[in-house]
């Protein structure tokens, strides 16, 4: 094992995505199993590459939430560095054009990575599903994935309509050869570090966008019955929050209140008091829609930076969620209306 992270496999997977200047920030943002700091070796294994997409998946939010943004850099000053919880994305279980629906995009490409399916949360009220997908090498110390499936079938045939319009044509960001890619990694727990590299950034893209742009009024039709298809219509696979593991997360919510950032009045607590939610409220960002056969630009709720508190169990760390939680915490992004055009 090496400490110097140059000399690391982990730092040339995330340095060949980020380049070098980003990938040294997010090693000295991030705390990092030191049994994930390697030697650059022959090959690459399932929970380097693993590690490499979290990073870099992580650094996007915070680059997208500004008050995420602020957080990390009063972390940094501090000497603290951040422990990476977990990443959470919302999918749609609907016919998706080229794409596989609902989580079978985003599943296809944790199982090869070493994550396995470890709980479902019914998320009643808000007519989707969530799952959560933890590693199965190092649980505690690589984010989880909580992978959230709406379903347009408990909705309005209008609302049925309007998804299919949206995202009806998506894009498949995955070529036939990076499957082949994924198989032989599910195998073989590794790949030779020329397949690494190259196969990276496709799989970085899969938490993107896979549609394009779609009439204002299908935006209007999703908003009015579901402000979670809404954000999947603007904002796609993206990772609609990361979050940041705490130890008072008390302490870390009046922190932030009194720096006048935008964080939640309420802590989200699961039934088993063990775990403790709170985060910022969704970052609003720009986006373009179709409008009378012109394009037209509206403020809508973007992704938001999350904190959780843990406590152990006889098992260990708790690593479950809650669905009241999540309900609660999926409160950050709804409740916005389009504004005019700019």
């Amino acid at each position: 094992m090496t400490t110097n992270p140059l000399d690391t496999g982990l730092f040339r997977l995330l340095s060949s995505l980020l380049g070098e200047a980003e990938a040294q920030t997010a090693f000295a943002q991030l705390q990092l199993l030191p049994a994930l700091l390697q030697p650059v070796g022959e090959r690459v294994t399932r929970a380097e590459l693993a590690q490499a997409l979290n990073m870099a998946l992580f650094v996007d939010v915070t680059r997208r939430v500004p008050a995420g943004a602020a957080y990390v850099a009063d972390c940094q000053r501090a000497g603290q560095r951040l422990v990476f919880d977990h990443g959470a994305l919302r999918t749609v279980a609907w016919p998706s054009g080229a794409l596989p629906p609902g989580e079978a995009a985003i599943t296809r490409v944790l199982r090869p990575l070493g994550f396995a399916h470890a709980e479902t949360y019914p998320l009643t009220r808000l007519k989707m599903t969530g799952r959560s997908w933890r590693h199965q090498d190092f649980p505690e110390d690589i984010a989880q994935f909580f992978v959230s499936e709406l379903h347009p079938e408990q909705f309005s045939g209008e609302f049925q309509a309007a998804v299919s319009r949206v995202i009806g044509a998506s894009r498949d960001p995955l070529a036939p050869e990076d499957l082949a890619a994924l198989e032989r990694l599910a195998r073989d727990q590794q790949l030779p570090w020329g397949e690494a590299l190259r196969l990276l950034p496709r799989l970085r893209a899969c938490f993107e966008r896979q549609h394009g742009v779609f009439e204002l009024a299908d935006y209007e039709r999703l908003l009015a019955e579901s402000a979670e298809m809404a954000w999947i219509a603007t904002e796609g696979n993206a990772f609609n929050h990361a979050t940041d593991r705490v130890a008072n997360i008390e302490a870390v919510a009046d922190l932030q209140r009194a720096l006048d950032r935008p964080i939640k009045d309420t802590i989200e607590t699961s039934k088993s008091g063990r775990v403790r939610q709170t985060a910022f409220r969704a970052a609003t960002v720009q986006r373009q829609f179709l409008h009378e056969g012109q394009l037209v630009s509206r403020s809508v709720p973007g992704s938001f930076h999350e904190f959780i508190q843990r406590e152990r169990d006889e098992q260990g760390l708790d690593l479950r969620f809650d669905a009241g939680n999540a309900t609660g915490i999926f409160k950050m992004t709804a409740g916005a209306t389009p504004a005019e055009a700019c």
